[in-house]
């Protein structure tokens, strides 16, 4: 196994690429320097051997490293996204899970919602539009990246100990992947979360408003088809409530996106999160 390891002298981290080799005498694993790899703040991908400039795992170390080396932040993080759309397009959970717990040894879990996983569900969706894999595939990654992002919760949820966040969708949308995200996200701050699913009736969601009363509603809408149905949604919210209204999801990109009696948050990464709830 081949890794990254750092030696600080004085104020500053120097790297080296060693490996471990099995010492049959004393029955145990050494190290081995495959190379110096010079101070830790100016190591770039081209001081890598050329046999290991692919290892996303060495590729993400050396990026945490240095964090200016853009070229070497961009070749770990598409190896790690190609990894992950093939896991999930399997219907691979726990070769997925592995991938996510690899990747936070050395960023920000937050990070992997808006580095890795967006943009992994973003190319199956494409993929599936232009019959580059089918609609059984789409759900097997679907469904896998939805297991995933429970377990994910599961892991780093706290207890609620802020406001009260509805999470919701609008009759007829049957893609909840960005509500379980968001859910994982708040939770994991402290926040009361009520994730309503999908197939919910407006008149159950409207119920559910009257009777808990969130501080604040997220509606997600990923198919353009299902933008009128959010617009009446949020209508209906609007006749009973004051409640603040935010509106996201892959449909609200773009330029013809039709008005809402609601703050429409697009494109934003989730780190964000914490100062629209706050200005909401």
């Amino acid at each position: 196994m081949v890794y990254i390891r750092a030696k600080k002298v004085k104020s500053d981290q120097y790297l080296y690429l060693v490996k471990s080799v099995w010492d049959s005498k004393n029955k145990t694993s050494k190290q081995e320097i495959v190379k110096y790899l010079g101070k830790a703040s100016e190591v770039i991908v081209e001081d890598l051997p050329i046999d290991y400039r692919n290892d996303s795992k060495i590729l993400s170390i050396i990026a945490k490293y240095n964090p200016k080396d853009i070229k070497n932040n961009e070749v770990a993080t598409k190896k790690i996204i190609e990894k992950l759309y093939k896991k999930l397009t399997d219907g691979n959970t726990q070769e997925s899970l592995k991938i996510y717990q690899e990747y936070i040894k050395n960023q920000y879990f937050v990070n992997f919602f808006d580095e890795i996983l967006k943009p992994v569900m973003y190319k199956i969706g494409e993929d599936w539009v232009e019959n580059k894999i089918s609609v059984a595939t789409e759900h097997i990654a679907s469904n896998t990246a939805q297991i995933l992002v429970r377990t994910i919760m599961e892991q780093i949820s706290k207890k609620p100990k802020k406001k009260k966040i509805l999470l919701c969708v609008p009759i007829g949308e049957e893609h909840r992947l960005g509500i379980d995200v968001l859910e994982t996200y708040l939770s994991s701050k402290g926040f009361q979360v009520y994730n309503m699913g999908t197939s919910i009736p407006t008149e159950s969601i409207l119920n559910f408003i009257d009777d808990n009363k969130p501080d604040i509603i997220f509606l997600s809408i990923t198919l353009k088809d299902n933008l009128k149905a959010g617009q009446r949604l949020v209508y209906k919210i609007k006749e009973q409530s004051k409640i603040p209204i935010l509106v996201g999801g892959f449909a609200t990109q773009g330029n013809t996106i039709p008005k809402f009696d609601a703050k429409i948050i697009s494109n934003v990464r989730l780190d964000q999160i914490g100062q629209i709830i706050r200005s909401a």
